[in-house]
């Protein structure tokens, strides 16, 4: 479904008032974080989550683990915070944020694994993994991984994650960060062509052609304006040949791309 990421860059207030109009436009996915500098960011969408007109069983709230909190330990006592701070029993996924630092897989998955059987973990996740990383973890979990959250775009439509899924043994959801290629995509000829043709805006083409994908996006939203737009998104359908022409993109970019990502070891 699509989502709403809420920006550790933002105050308290502007992330809880951010939630706050998601969810009164119809937004029911809000993918949250934790960062040593913004755990504020859980309190904000945990109080505007228990202020809204939602019943939090219709909610599918994500959260992370920070790299440097991968081990069995930090991991437990990570989610118990997480919980305490979102105001919540349990989250629908919990992602590590990035497979570096503490990671390692079988230790990691197991600790995921068992707040799974606690109920304190809906579904486990995985995030910025590469096909070798997810088949560690499909190889060494004992429960089944729900889904890869990465950067997913037009401009990095990651073809061999998408064809590993796509395997009839395999039972991976995708789920894009970054779709909107902050801002990157607003200035592609065939993402604008297939925007002038059904009345949309490029950010609105992106998401559908990650909709058609059969993949869950969740941009960051900074206004309201922001948050109707890409929620209107649902009702741009694009053709065979709309996917096609947004499929032969030449360019390529990464937009997020740190120096100990997996890929870049």
């Amino acid at each position: 479904m699509l989502g709403v990421g809420t920006h550790y860059h933002a105050s308290y207030d502007e992330c809880r008032e951010n939630v706050r109009q998601a969810l009164r436009t119809g937004y029911r996915h809000i993918d949250t974080t934790v960062r040593r500098e913004a755990y504020h960011n859980e309190s904000a969408v945990g109080d505007a989550v228990a202020a809204a007109e939602v019943d939090r069983e219709d909610l599918f709230v994500a959260t992370k683990v920070d790299p440097a909190d991968l081990d069995a330990r930090r991991i437990r006592i990570s989610v118990e915070e997480s919980l305490d701070r979102l105001g919540m029993e349990y989250v629908d996924i919990l992602y590590p944020r990035w497979p570096t630092e503490e990671y390692e897989a079988a230790e990691t998955l197991a600790a995921f694994g068992t707040l799974h059987e606690e109920g304190l973990v809906e579904r486990i996740g995985v995030s910025n993994f590469t096909v070798d990383l997810l088949e560690e973890a499909l190889e060494v979990s004992e429960k089944p991984i729900f889904a890869n959250q990465v950067e997913m775009h037009p401009l990095f439509p990651q073809e061999e994650l998408q064809a590993f899924c796509a395997r009839d043994d395999i039972d991976v959801e995708l789920v894009a960060y970054s779709p909107l290629a902050r801002g990157a995509i607003e200035d592609v000829d065939e993402i604008r062509e297939v925007a002038a043709k059904h009345g949309a805006s490029p950010e609105q083409v992106s998401l559908a052609w990650l909709r058609e994908k059969g993949v869950s996006a969740v941009p960051r939203a900074t206004s309201t304006a922001h948050l109707r737009e890409n929620w209107l998104s649902l009702g741009v359908d694009l053709d065979d040949e709309d996917v096609a022409t947004l499929d032969a993109i030449e360019e390529r970019r990464r937009i997020v791309d740190p120096a100990d990502a997996p890929w870049n070891r």
